[in-house]
């Protein structure tokens, strides 16, 4: 008789929750089943989508899930490109952080209380009014919270100078096993005590715990920037041009590489006036305004002896319309063919140019189309394999290329994912780059804040 009046796991999360804070209509749980990862996993639809609006609403629903051992599948805006927001299991619920949307900056201190929820570039929009600067810039900036971003360990064109989303991640509150609370570090630059749990959960994608605040580190914003694009006739001498930037003394903000594939794409989805080369630098310079002219200028004179034009921005409108160029490439790729694979792979810069030759002869070798662009002045290049959705045969071409990009990657002594995470679609491929000895680690290090595994079970790794 008592197990008959025992409440379904659901209806006990609405007794605590209410109604408003717990969807389960086939609609809304239909549409928190995708992010936006372009090629397809094993996904499932969700009993319910959970809509928190503070910390103690965390709490509640973590206590009921471990109690009832339901599945909890995070979520930001869904703009991650790994599978690391989808449910694969149908008991489980997807929580979601929209409603958790405010922060408070405190401009003396140069820091930021954020929840998770927070739009990045409304976040970024508000702290450039009063004179600081957040610089972690991921293509999905307008769109992408900031919750996401920490669990992703977020980058973006500017973290070649500035540092990837963990640089700027000082301390967290967080709900782990059992709905229990931890916080982690201070509003303070130094704080060497204990291990560092903070930079854990950076980047953890939602496996150890779920966030629900970040103290956020700012600094002062850069008064001018500069822009310019290089052309390279020959792609052998982007890694060399490379090099000689750094070894200028001359530190740019952004260092964006675009191959010749990756440029027609752009021109025929939005042109912009690119020229036909092998290969470009969209190089970006920030700091004071005469340091930015003089640095601007220099990299000119640097790269003439090489053979390369380069192309200084006139105004704020041709800084814009080359940017614009870039951010675009995502969507550009869908015009040349209708599924892609898209590898954020990183080498170290000194072997750039043998990889990417390397990664050109396997699309020789699997007959497929690739398009190389990325944030090359971390190495952090985007390797996308391009096919046909409705060719299952070129789509499997494409898949058995995966693994030859990451051989070579690690062979180089770099990794399987520099900004986008493991998620789904990478982690088969996690105990190649940590060992055996590194992956049980990890595998325990999720133990011990997930014994049941219920925070993003799947994800990351396996238990």
């Amino acid at each position: 008789m008592l197990n008959l009046l025992k409440k379904k796991p659901i209806d006990r999360l609405i007794e605590v929750l209410g109604k408003e804070k717990v969807k389960t209509s086939l609609v809304e749980r239909k549409l928190y089943s995708y992010d936006a990862t372009p090629i397809p996993v094993e996904r499932a639809i969700p009993s319910a989508v959970v809509f928190p609006e503070s910390h103690e609403d965390v709490v509640k629903l973590v206590k009921v899930c471990y109690e009832e051992e339901i599945p909890i599948f995070p979520r930001g805006a869904g703009s991650g490109l790994t599978g690391g927001a989808i449910p694969t299991l149908e008991k489980g619920i997807v929580v979601s952080f929209e409603r958790m949307n405010k922060f408070e900056v405190n401009v003396d201190n140069a820091t930021a209380e954020v929840q998770p929820g927070v739009i990045t570039s409304q976040f970024q929009e508000y702290v450039e009014k009063l004179g600081l600067f957040y610089p972690p810039d991921p293509s999905s900036f307008k769109y992408s919270t900031i919750g996401g971003n920490i669990g992703e360990n977020a980058g973006g064109p500017r973290c070649l100078k500035y540092g990837v989303t963990r640089e700027y991640v000082l301390g967290l509150r967080a709900v782990i096993k059992d709905g229990y609370t931890i916080k982690t570090g201070n509003p303070v630059i130094k704080d060497v005590a204990g291990y560092d749990i903070t930079k854990l959960f950076v980047g953890s994608e939602g496996t150890l715990g779920l966030i629900t605040s970040a103290t956020l580190k700012l600094i002062p914003k850069p008064k001018a920037r500069a822009t310019a694009l290089a052309l390279f006739n020959r792609l052998e001498d982007v890694g060399k041009a490379v090099t000689k930037i750094f070894t200028s003394g001359i530190f740019p903000s952004a260092l964006e590489f675009m191959d010749s594939d990756a440029i027609r794409a752009v021109e025929d989805y939005k042109p912009v006036g690119l020229p036909k080369v092998e290969a470009l630098l969209l190089i970006e310079v920030d700091g004071s305004p005469q340091s930015v002219l003089d640095d601007i200028r220099q990299i000119e004179e640097l790269l003439k002896p090489m053979g390369v034009e380069v192309r200084i921005a006139k105004n704020k409108e041709e800084e814009e319309k080359l940017w614009a160029a870039r951010k675009s490439l995502g969507p550009a790729l869908g015009n040349l063919k209708t599924g892609k694979i898209n590898e954020d792979i990183v080498i170290p810069r000194i072997y750039l140019s043998q990889a990417i030759q390397e990664f050109r002869e396997v699309a020789k070798k699997y007959n497929l189309l690739m398009v190389i662009f990325g944030h090359i002045g971390d190495g952090n290049l985007h390797v996308n394999l391009l096919y046909d959705k409705n060719n299952r045969e070129e789509e499997e071409r494409a898949e058995r290329a995966v693994d030859d990009v990451f051989e070579i990657a690690l062979k180089y002594s770099g990794s399987i994912t520099g900004e986008h995470g493991v998620g789904l679609t990478k982690k088969k491929f996690l105990r190649s780059q940590f060992g055996e000895v590194g992956y049980e680690l990890l595998k325990g290090i999720k133990r011990l804040f997930d014994p049941k595994n219920l925070f993003n079970p799947g994800k990351v790794l396996d238990l």
